[in-house]
């Protein structure tokens, strides 16, 4: 089953992962990305692609934008 994303665009997301790694990159060029552990990733939802959901969240007073893939979601909780 498919699921319309788009219909929850701007809404707080809270994603459980298979995965215990992920990534993080950052907005500017100079920024590389941050690899690390990870059991939850919570964001606001900025886009929904095919293959996974892109979402804004923030740390250290730094905005992220995190691609979470479907394949490796459990669980999503919507805020």
């Amino acid at each position: 089953m498919k699921m319309d994303w788009s219909q929850f665009i701007g809404r707080m997301l809270n994603i459980t992962m298979y995965e215990n790694y992920g990534v993080v990159y950052g907005k500017s060029e100079n920024e590389h990305p941050t690899f690390y552990e990870i059991v939850f990733k919570t964001g606001k939802l900025v886009a929904a692609y095919d293959e996974g959901l892109l979402l804004e969240a923030k740390r250290d007073e730094q905005s992220y934008n995190i691609f979470v893939p479907f394949s490796s979601m459990k669980c999503v909780e919507i805020f």
